[in-house]
């Protein structure tokens, strides 16, 4: 039994040696070496037209692309989220609560308050010594009536920033009154739609916005500046009462010379501090920011247009 196990293992070990290697036939592996020859060619050949086609299937991709790297798709051409900006704000909440939209701190308390604080100074950091920046190549000052080239952007200064919304007053956080900053998402080739006269003025704006704009148009020689007007209030009838007065820097709103925003270096968004005056204590604040333009659609669902967050002072 054992013979013939160890001749069946003999057997075996005989067949492998000449699959290797057949001296009889001259074969490697089972192949002569034209049989080889003919397979490598054939992949060789194989995989360099595979590889020819991605090339030019990479080359003929690269062509639809924007060397200024824009989209290929922008506002007006796609849905919904394509022709509506959404608004964003800061500070943001803890990592551990990053779905919140709460701001909840211990007024005075330097620790408890740390958080905001660094969030608010993070986010201003570019803005940071910018009036002291020569204009350079792309950055420069710009108005209604000066507007900027096809290659330039407008300088924001953070010495616009007033009252207590400043690195230096810690942002309000250390007193009674905190601020936070708004700004408007980049989109590109999007183009506010401002508006003209009070007429135009939608019948949802709140009233003391209107009364901004008309007292505005009036020292404006009877124009309205071109702006993305900007109004935070109290959504519920109890916030209004709680949320206490309310300031704006530097502008009640986005100026409509900062738009569009085409990818160009230099650019910095515009921001708008909005600073309350004497919240009530203890009480959670349920507050809606809106942007308002007449090509700007407000949806509470989708976050277009405008932004929602809680304020809790203790």
């Amino acid at each position: 039994m054992a013979d013939a196990y160890m001749k069946k293992a003999g057997d075996r070990d005989t067949t492998f040696k000449t699959f290797v290697w057949n001296s009889e036939t001259k074969q490697f592996l089972g192949r002569t070496g034209s049989s080889w020859f003919k397979i490598g060619v054939f992949y060789i050949i194989f995989y360099a037209c595979l590889a020819g086609f991605f090339a030019i299937m990479m080359a003929v991709f690269y062509q639809t692309l924007d060397t200024n790297h824009l989209p290929k798709y922008t506002p007006g051409d796609g849905g919904s989220l394509l022709r509506n900006p959404a608004m964003g704000f800061r500070p943001l909440p803890r990592a551990e609560n990053v779905e919140s939209t709460l701001i909840w701190y211990k007024n005075g308390d330097n620790d408890d308050i740390k958080h905001w604080v660094e969030q608010l100074n993070d986010f201003i950091k570019p803005y940071e010594g910018t009036s002291a920046k020569t204009s350079g190549q792309h950055v420069t000052d710009c108005s209604e009536s000066k507007l900027p080239g096809p290659e330039e952007v407008c300088r924001f200064e953070d010495e616009w920033l007033t009252d207590k919304c400043q690195k230096a007053e810690k942002w309000g956080y250390n007193r009674e009154s905190p601020c936070i900053i708004l700004k408007l998402n980049k989109m590109i080739k999007w183009i506010p739609d401002v508006y003209e006269s009070m007429d135009e003025l939608p019948e949802k704006m709140p009233k003391l916005l209107k009364d901004h704009i008309e007292k505005r148009m009036a020292e404006n020689g009877g124009k309205i500046p071109k702006m993305i007007w900007v109004s935070c209030e109290g959504e519920n009838p109890a916030d209004q009462e709680y949320i206490g007065p309310i300031r704006y820097s530097p502008w009640h709103g986005f100026p409509a010379y900062y738009f569009p925003y085409m990818h160009t270096p230099g650019y910095l968004p515009p921001i708008v501090a909005v600073q309350f005056d004497q919240p009530m204590s203890n009480v959670l604040i349920n507050i809606e920011c809106r942007a308002w333009a007449k090509n700007i659609i407000h949806d509470r669902q989708n976050r277009l247009g405008l932004v929602h967050f809680e304020l809790l002072k203790d």
